[in-house]
């Protein structure tokens, strides 16, 4: 080879070399990508997600219950949601629930004017009791301020006078659990731990209190023929409803209608008396709907299971039926939109006998069996 050859193959050999080395990275074989694994997060699919549909039972005269389609009842779901219920893990100091403040023995109240949470902070509020609230369908709450249970189960964690922690916290705590990844698998399917989180965990709980119903007090077995009224009970029965005849309209049954015992909407009861709407302490319904003729008013609860669920109104003022009765027959306070059924001049004019006689009528409102259903209490 001659040497003008050679000097023109080694310039060819050290172009090549060089454009070889001058290609762009990405003309290169990428190299496998490795994702490290976050040993926080457990797999779950070695658990069966075998949900069990679940339907509430149609109990005699009540309503049909509407179910959310994205959060049908399964019995893995509920009993999910039992649990959180009465979990104190829900709480920045481990040591109150749900179930705080709504005993299942109290017809899931706490007797208490108004609830303190885990810093003895005092709320504004009596603790409504939980049980037929699946059949509410004008909001929750003494104001109606929130409208499903599942946005109602939502807010006592951060609530800064309730549970007073973070869903945050809450979240990484149930992914840590030794129960609940297993738990939150079978009602919802996830597929690992991180996929737990609050919108699931309020979903359970909303299943949970769709289930808590009471509908088996003597009035209802009386209703369905197994029962009968002592006069008395009667005499009571015939003034709630105003059934006609001599004894005098209690007024109840327009706010308290059956089978509820409530008729899912909000008035102003004569609580307060107030030249002008805007001067209530507590707005209510107004405060919510910024309607000023709405101020004032709050959700008419059921009268169901209420002999268990002293002291009464959304403040608590009242300690004792009696007292309730006396306000009704003749201390309602005149406001502008105080409900015109109660502003009968001289009250409703009920005699001792009569008070006593609605009053025994209330009691027969007592559900036994839904107090001491197993399937409400902890499962701790």
């Amino acid at each position: 080879m001659s040497h003008s050859i050679k000097i023109v193959v080694s310039l060819s050999l050290l172009l090549s070399i060089i454009c070889s080395s001058c290609k762009k990275d990405t003309d290169r074989p990428n190299p496998p990508i490795t994702t490290p694994t976050d040993p926080s997060i457990k797999d779950l699919t070695n658990i069966r997600y075998a949900p069990t549909p679940k339907e509430i039972d149609r109990l005699e005269n009540f309503p049909i219950m509407e179910i959310p389609a994205d959060n049908p009842l399964t019995a893995e779901g509920i009993e999910l949601g039992r649990h959180l219920f009465f979990d104190p893990i829900l709480s920045a100091n481990q040591e109150m629930s749900c179930a705080s403040c709504h005993l299942p023995t109290q017809a899931f109240t706490d007797n208490l004017a108004v609830s303190t949470g885990i810093d003895n902070i005092a709320g504004n509020r009596s603790s409504m009791a939980l049980f037929n609230v699946g059949y509410y369908t004008k909001g929750l709450f003494w104001d109606g301020s929130v409208t499903s249970l599942e946005e109602q189960a939502l807010l006592p964690v951060e609530d800064p006078v309730e549970l007073h922690h973070n869903w945050a916290d809450v979240v990484e705590d149930l992914r840590q659990h030794d129960t609940y990844p297993q738990l939150f698998r079978k009602a919802f399917g996830i597929e690992n731990t991180d996929g737990i989180t609050k919108e699931l965990a309020a979903k359970a709980i909303a299943q949970f209190e769709r289930t808590i119903i009471s509908g088996n007090s003597k009035y209802d077995r009386v209703v369905r023929g197994e029962e009968f009224f002592e006069d008395e009970e009667f005499n009571g029965w015939f003034m709630f409803f105003d059934v006609g005849g001599d004894l005098p309209d209690a007024e109840c049954g327009h706010c308290h209608n059956a089978p509820l015992f409530s008729t899912n909407d909000y008035f102003n009861n004569g609580l307060d008396a107030v030249s002008d709407l805007n001067n209530f302490k507590d707005l209510g319904l107004g405060a919510i709907t910024k309607r000023r003729f709405d101020n004032g008013k709050f959700r008419a609860p059921t009268l169901r299971n209420i002999a268990l669920t002293a002291p009464y109104m959304h403040d608590g003022r009242f300690e004792t039926l009696e007292e309730v009765i006396e306000h009704y027959n003749e201390g309602v306070h005149y406001s502008d939109n105080v409900d015109p059924l109660l502003l009968k001049p001289g009250g409703l004019g009920m005699n001792e006998q009569q008070k006593k006689d609605l009053l025994t009528f209330l009691h027969t409102l007592t559900d036994t069996s839904f107090v001491n259903n197993p399937t409400f209490q902890s499962p701790f």
